[in-house]
């Protein structure tokens, strides 16, 4: 788990798309060599987690597969290519594991909704199942929803360590800027484990 400690040195926020634009929201990142937690080795073992594989938001009516994702050359993280499924952000916790497990989704696109069009509208105590390879299932509760501008990305918050299994789903939300073709906010639900 000492990977994540580097996640409270350097707060490094990139706004996150839903649209043509492709920028997403990038775990904070320390300077090569500069923290001296990089090197702690715990000498204390985790449960291995399966990957992955299927989320269910069943009073959203939401039942996609999910997919990996990583982070592109410029840091941020990479997105699904298709508005109907969900990603993992596979640089964090899988779910289930302590910490926070990050998966991002689109609200929509030229082509129509996405697969976290209505994120915006779900309610403290929603049940979100995520199915892994194992065949197992992590349960979690959304516990709050908030909207905040791209440009104030709360990266502490979505990404910082836990003790506990947490989830973030992430998607986009507000006006959209014809402009930059994009929504100008993220919408992020936050739930704990049940």
């Amino acid at each position: 788990m000492h990977r994540f400690a580097a996640l409270l040195v350097v707060a490094l926020a990139l706004v996150a798309g839903c649209g043509p634009e492709k920028n997403t929201p990038a775990p904070p990142s320390s300077a090569a060599g500069a923290n001296p937690a990089d090197s702690f080795e715990s000498s204390t073992t985790y449960e291995t987690v399966a990957r992955p594989v299927r989320i269910r938001i069943p009073a959203l009516e939401v039942d996609s597969k999910i997919i990996d994702l990583g982070l592109r050359k410029d840091g941020s993280v990479e997105v699904p290519p298709s508005v109907a499924e969900a990603g993992w952000w596979d640089g964090g916790p899988r779910p289930g594991q302590d910490g926070p497990a990050v998966i991002l989704g689109h609200v929509d696109s030229s082509d129509g909704p996405g697969i976290f069009i209505n994120l915006h509208k779900v309610r403290a105590g929603t049940v979100v199942e995520v199915d892994r390879a194992d065949g197992s299932t992590a349960t979690f509760k959304v516990t709050k929803v908030s909207r905040v501008a791209k440009t104030r990305f709360p990266t502490d918050l979505v990404y910082a360590p836990s003790l506990d299994p947490t989830l973030r789903l992430v998607t986009c939300g507000g006006s959209f800027d014809q402009a930059r073709g994009s929504y100008r906010d993220n919408v992020i639900a936050y739930a704990a484990a049940a």
